[in-house]
């Protein structure tokens, strides 16, 4: 168990831990960032409350406080508290990632496995391989590898002038031209841009901007942001045609989506 406050992100010490899963917790009144780092183990980023945005070389994560982002051994990521934190963090020997996902993925969390990881992130580094830390992480491997995934992921862009409308959303996700309009606007035809939107993301863009404005919505909903004033932040009409989005997609309204499985303070 470690706070996070005494070590550098190159050299965390979780990589030299001799225990096959170790733990990290601290809270932090933010906003706090963490810049662009790997670790040679898998890395569980979880908020016990608050939210966290993980990137990643081709997409962004967002992390409200019913999931985690899963990150394979040596990915590069960088990571954004944008608000109050309350981290807590597992590290995974390679050799004992072999079941987890090969990729970067978001995990539904459910109150059991919550419990475990905070009880986790508190445990010494140095159990051995005998007693009930041993039992409890073995445990929690079993919980993580069943999880579901879940589509908090937003792709980055590799080609230029997709990645110049999407700048210019994340500068203002209520923007609502059309994509003839952006097409103009980097001058190429409305055919090609959606061409370039779909191979370059795997996402048409009507999609893409639609996952832009939910993973913003979760980070200020998550902030403690009125539903309403999100929602026409976000370019919405009225409060219940982004419920229906948002609905549609994470399966239950805004209203129930942070107080389903809420962890307590």
């Amino acid at each position: 168990m470690r706070d996070g406050s005494d070590y550098d992100l190159a050299d965390h010490p979780a990589d030299l831990a001799t225990a096959p899963i170790v733990g990290e917790h601290w809270d932090d009144p933010g906003p706090r960032s963490l810049a662009w780092h790997s670790h040679r183990r898998g890395q569980l980023v979880y908020a016990l409350r608050g939210c966290a945005s993980v990137r990643t070389r081709d997409a962004l994560f967002v992390v409200p406080p019913h999931r985690a982002v899963w990150l394979p051994p040596e990915t590069p990521h960088a990571v954004d508290y944008p608000r109050e934190v309350a981290f807590r963090g597992l590290f995974v020997a390679p050799d004992h990632c072999g079941d987890l996902p090969g990729q970067t993925t978001v995990m539904q969390i459910d109150p059991l496995t919550r419990e475990l990881i905070d009880a986790a992130a508190r445990l010494p580094w140095d159990y051995g391989p005998d007693g009930r830390e041993h039992r409890l992480m073995t445990v929690l491997l079993d919980q993580l590898v069943a999880l579901p995934a879940t589509p908090l992921r937003l792709p980055e862009g590799e080609d230029a002038q997709v990645r110049k409308v999407m700048r210019a959303l994340r500068a203002d996700p209520a923007d609502n031209r059309a994509l003839d309009r952006w097409a103009e606007a980097v001058h190429l035809s409305e055919r090609t841009l959606a061409r370039r939107f779909l191979l370059d993301t795997g996402m048409s863009f009507g999609a893409w901007r639609q996952q832009l404005r939910l993973v913003v919505a979760l980070e200020r909903l998550a902030a403690g942001e009125a539903i309403t004033t999100v929602a026409l932040d976000l370019g919405y009409r009225t409060p219940s045609s982004f419920t229906t989005m948002f609905k549609r997609a994470l399966g239950v309204p805004p209203s129930a989506y942070f107080e389903h499985l809420a962890p307590p303070r």
